[in-house]
C-alpha cells in the first residue's frame, strides 16, 4: 500500500511552514517587553495564548518565546491547510516533519473552523501548545467555553515608545538626562513615534508608514472583520471604520453614528463596533459612574489601536498632537494591564468637565490622568486644573497626574497635590 496522498500534501505544507520557522529563527529581533512574565508560564501545561492586532509581532515574540525548545509550527494563515477537514491528519504529519517537538506553536489559529476543539483534544493528549491569533474573541467567549481555566492569555501590542527607542538603537542618557540636547533627541524620536506609530515592520525596516499601514488596516478590514463574519454590507464597515478615525478620542453614541451614516438599527451599529473591537482597531470606553444605569447611557470615548492608523486613513491635514498624545497614553495602559471598562475609564463632571482616563483599584478610584500638549497655555491650564479639582472631590481621589508635551513639576492647588510629568518620562 502507498502513503496516503492527504498526508504526503499535509506533509509539504508543514515542511514549507519549517523554512518559514527556519528563516525567522535566523534573523534579529527586537525583544518585547512581556517576555519574560510569558517565558514563567512556558513549562506549565496551560495553553499560552498570543493575541493582538496582525502584523503587531505576534508570530515574532511566539519564535522568540520558543527558540531554545523543540517546537512544531504551522501557520493557519495558510489557505491550503485551513481547509483540511479531518484535523487527525494533520497531528500525525506534525509529528512525521518534527518528531521530537516539545512544543507547538499554531500561528493564526482561528483561521481553522471549530479550532477550540482541536486544540482541546491536543491539550487533553499532554501537548504543551502556544497559539496566536488576531482576534480579541481568543480571549473570551470561544476560549471560555472550551478551555476553562486551562489557558493563560498575553496581548501583544505594536511597538511601545521604551521598544521603539530600543529598535532604532537609542538608549536615553541618565547621567545628562537634564541637558537640553539629549531632552531635544528624546522629544525627536517622541514626535515620530507618536505620528507614524509602533507596528515593528515601520520602525525597524523605515517602510513609508502611510501606504503600508492603509494597506494593513484594509487587510485586517477583509480578513478580521468582513470574512470572518460573513458581512455583506462591507461597504457600512468600511464607513464606519473611517468615521471612528476621524473621531477617534472623542465621545459617541450608538444613535449617532445610526443617524449620520445611515444604519437600520443601533444593533447593527453595536455589533459592527464589537467586530472592530475583536479585530484589535478600536476600543470604545466607558464614562464612570457609580451608578450602572447611567454608565450604560452615557457616550463612549473610542481609541485607535496605533496612532500611526491616523495617519493613514484620517483626510484631516492639520495634527492634533493633543489627541495623539492621549491615544498614546490610553494604549500604554492596556500594556500596562488596565482593563476597559473594568478598572480603566473615563470621566466628566456634574460641570461637564472630562477627565481622560480614570483608574480604579478594587472599588476605590486609585488615578485620575489627564494629558494635554501644551500645558503653559492659560486658559488650557485653568481648564484642565479645574477639572482635576471637581474629579478630586466628586471621585474622592487625591492622586492626579497631567502629561504633557514636556512639564514637569508638582504644584498644590487647594490643598491638592497635582504631578505634572513629561509624556516621554512616563513612557520610558
Amino acid at each position: 500500500m502507498g502513503d496516503d496522498p492527504k498526508i504526503i500534501m499535509i506533509e509539504d505544507i508543514l515542511l514549507q511552514h519549517k523554512l518559514e520557522k527556519e528563516r525567522f529563527l535566523s534573523q534579529s529581533y527586537i525583544s518585547r517587553e512581556k517576555l519574560p512574565s510569558a517565558q514563567k508560564f512556558l513549562e506549565h501545561n496551560l495553553i499560552k495564548i498570543i493575541t493582538g492586532p496582525r502584523r503587531s509581532g505576534k508570530s515574532v515574540f511566539s519564535m522568540l518565546l520558543l527558540k531554545d525548545r523543540k517546537f512544531a509550527y504551522l501557520n493557519f494563515d495558510d489557505d491550503n491547510l485551513v481547509k483540511i477537514n479531518n484535523t487527525d491528519e494533520i497531528v500525525k504529519a506534525i509529528f512525521q516533519v518534527y518528531p521530537d517537538s516539545s512544543f507547538i506553536l499554531f500561528d493564526e489559529i482561528q483561521n481553522l473552523p471549530r479550532w477550540e476543539m482541536f486544540v482541546n483534544k491536543l491539550h487533553r493528549r499532554g501537548h504543551n501548545l502556544v497559539l496566536t491569533g488576531s482576534n480579541a474573541n481568543l480571549l473570551s467567549k470561544e476560549l471560555a467555553s472550551a478551555l476553562t481555566g486551562r489557558h493563560q492569555p498575553f496581548e501583544i501590542f505594536p511597538f511601545s515608545f521604551k521598544e521603539y527607542l530600543q529598535a532604532k538603537d537609542y538608549k536615553i542618557d541618565k547621567k545628562n538626562i537634564k541637558l537640553p540636547q539629549i531632552q531635544g533627541e528624546i522629544l525627536n524620536h517622541l514626535r515620530i513615534y507618536i505620528i507614524n506609530g509602533g507596528f515593528p515592520e515601520i520602525v525597524v525596516q523605515g517602510i513609508d508608514p502611510k501606504s503600508y499601514l492603509e494597506t494593513l488596516f484594509d487587510s485586517i478590514l477583509f480578513k478580521d472583520v468582513v470574512k470572518r463574519y460573513g458581512l455583506r454590507l462591507s461597504q457600512k464597515i468600511y464607513d464606519l471604520a473611517m468615521y471612528l478615525i476621524a473621531n477617534f478620542c472623542c465621545e459617541f453614541s450608538f444613535t449617532k453614528i445610526k443617524n449620520i451614516l445611515g444604519f437600520r438599527s443601533t444593533n447593527t451599529v453595536q455589533n459592527y463596533l464589537k467586530y472592530l473591537e475583536e479585530a484589535y482597531l478600536f476600543f470604545p470606553v466607558t464614562r464612570f459612574s457609580h451608578k450602572v444605569k447611567e454608565q450604560i447611557k452615557a457616550p463612549r470615548k473610542i481609541y485607535l489601536i496605533d496612532n500611526g492608523l491616523v495617519l493613514a486613513k484620517s483626510f484631516r491635514l492639520s495634527q492634533n498632537m493633543g489627541r495623539l498624545m492621549e491615544n498614546l497614553v490610553f494604549i500604554e495602559l492596556l500594556r500596562k494591564g488596565y482593563k476597559i471598562n473594568q478598572d480603566l475609564f473615563y470621566y466628566r463632571t456634574k460641570n461637564g468637565r472630562e477627565i481622560d482616563f480614570v483608574l480604579k483599584k478594587g472599588h476605590k478610584i486609585h488615578r485620575l490622568i489627564q494629558v494635554c500638549f501644551d500645558i503653559g497655555e492659560p486658559d488650557t491650564r485653568k481648564r484642565e486644573l479645574k477639572a482635576f479639582l471637581e474629579a478630586s472631590n466628586e471621585l474622592g481621589c487625591e492622586d492626579m497626574l497631567l502629561l504633557s508635551w514636556d512639564h514637569e513639576k508638582e504644584e498644590k492647588i487647594e490643598r491638592k497635590k497635582i504631578k505634572f510629568i513629561p509624556l516621554w518620562k512616563w513612557l520610558t
